[in-house]
Formats: structure tokens, C-alpha cells, sequence
């Protein structure tokens, strides 16, 4: 058996008369893995998101944030299923970093780096918004049982976590927005996906980004800055799951940066 120690394929020596078939690099093989796992966690990420969020305004009001302790109380278990589904979406936001850590650190160790982190931010920042949801639980079972003293109290600190639930919700889906900037921008310049598909994630990123800046400063736009994303990763998921990297973006990965041909 011989190593290829150019493109990391292994060549086995076979009989005479026996027909190979052609040798794929054990690097692509590894990434094609990885873009249906990228991609699953995409479209897992949206169900259990869009799944969440809908328990979350259906007893806690359209904002997904409230201090109403009285429907907390009465729907408190689909209020904890709600959060926990949440928390899978945690899960999948740090698996993302980790999966396409090595894929891009090829391209670009900084970005690889960067990418990573902000996903762990934006993990930890959901994670916190999560908490605060459960934080909710107890105290709406105080609240039914509370004198109207205390009760006003209790009421009092469910508005200050709901209000420190959305703050970090908005903080989270910033750290999203740095990193599907810093994705996108190694998508498009690696030729791994279709330049058209690469930069709608630059532009869906971009709008997320700053309409979430634009939401922690009280303009409302939080919601409709996240629907370009949301639909790029949903489409996104279904053509990694489909088809994975482009295999001459694959074949790049390779060189240094500065030797790949953005007009090719």
C-alpha cells in the first residue's frame, strides 16, 4: 500500500485484470460527511426553533417575553417542553462551530477561530435566555400562592427576567450574525457552495446583524431581520444534505488564501 502525500488518498495495489474504481481523497470523503451533518443540524435547528418559539408566544404573548405569571402557572410544563427544545437549538448553534472548524480553518485559521467562538457567544447568550424562561417556572408557582404583597414582588421580577430574557435572545442572534458573516464570507471566497447561495447568507447575515443592533436600541426589527437568514439556513440544509461542497471548492482548500481566484 502506498500513501499519496499530495492529496492524502490512499492507493491500494490490486490484481491484474481487476478494474479500480477512481480514488476519492480521504479529506473529501470527511467533508461530504460533515456537510450532511452541517446541513441536518440546519433544518433540526429550525424545526425545534420555530416549534419553541410558538409555545413560548403562545402563553407567554406575541413577543415570547412576558411577565404574565398567571399563564405561566397554567401552562407551565408545554412552557418547560418549549425551553428544553430551545436548548437542543443551543446545541446545535456550538455543533455548528465545532463541524466547520476544520473545513475552515484550511481556508483561513482566523476565521476558523473566530467562527467558533462567536458560535459559543451566541450558544451561551441563547442558553442564558433559556435560563431565564425556566426562572419563570418557580416563580409563577409562587405567585398562585403569594399574598398581594408578595405578589406584586413576584410580578415585579418576572418583568425584569422576561425583559433580561429578550436582551439576551438579541445579543445571541448578533453573535449568529458575526458568524454567518465570517461562514459566508469563507462560502463565497472557497467556491464551497454557489456563489449566488453564498451571498444570500451574506446579505441575510448582514440584515440579521444589524437589525438585531438595531432591536437591543428599541426599533422592532428583530423578527423581520432574522427571515433572510432563517430561510437561507433552511435552504442551505436541504443542498448540503443533497449535495454537500462544491468539489473544486473542496480542492482549494488546500492553498493559502491569497492564491484563490475570487472571479474564477
Amino acid at each position: 500500500m502506498a500513501v499519496d502525500q499530495i492529496d492524502r488518498s490512499v492507493v491500494t495495489e490490486r490484481p491484474r485484470g481487476v478494474t479500480s474504481s477512481k480514488t476519492v481523497p480521504l479529506g473529501v470523503k470527511t467533508f461530504r460527511t460533515t456537510a450532511k451533518i452541517v446541513g441536518a443540524v440546519y433544518l433540526a435547528g429550525f424545526v425545534v426553533g420555530l416549534v419553541g418559539s410558538g409555545l413560548f408566544q403562545s402563553i407567554l404573548g406575541a413577543t415570547g417575553a412576558s411577565a404574565n405569571l398567571p399563564a405561566v402557572a397554567g401552562s407551565s410544563v408545554l412552557l418547560a417542553f418549549g425551553a428544553i427544545l430551545w436548548l437542543m437549538a443551543v446545541a446545535g448553534d456550538a455543533a455548528h462551530g465545532v463541524l466547520m472548524f476544520p473545513i475552515l480553518r484550511r481556508y483561513d485559521e482566523r476565521i476558523a477561530f473566530g467562527y467558533l467562538a462567536s458560535r459559543i457567544v451566541d450558544a451561551v447568550f441563547i442558553a442564558v435566555m433559556v435560563l431565564f424562561v425556566f426562572i419563570q417556572i418557580p416563580l409563577a408557582s409562587a405567585f398562585v400562592k403569594a399574598a398581594a404583597t408578595d405578589a406584586l414582588f413576584l410580578q415585579t421580577m418576572s418583568g425584569l427576567f422576561a425583559q433580561g430574557q429578550v436582551y439576551a435572545y438579541d445579543i445571541g442572534m448578533i453573535a449568529l450574525g458575526v458568524s454567518g458573516l465570517m461562514l459566508c464570507y469563507t462560502l463565497y471566497r472557497a467556491k464551497l457552495l454557489p456563489r449566488l447561495v453564498a451571498g444570500w447568507g451574506l446579505i441575510g447575515y448582514a440584515i440579521l446583524f444589524v437589525g438585531m443592533l438595531s432591536e437591543v436600541m428599541g426599533s422592532g426589527l428583530g423578527l423581520a431581520s432574522s427571515i433572510p437568514g432563517g430561510l437561507w439556513e433552511t435552504f442551505v440544509g436541504v443542498w448540503l444534505i443533497a449535495k454537500g461542497f462544491s468539489s473544486s471548492g473542496l480542492a482549494q482548500l488546500g492553498k493559502d488564501a491569497s492564491q484563490i481566484d475570487p472571479a474564477r
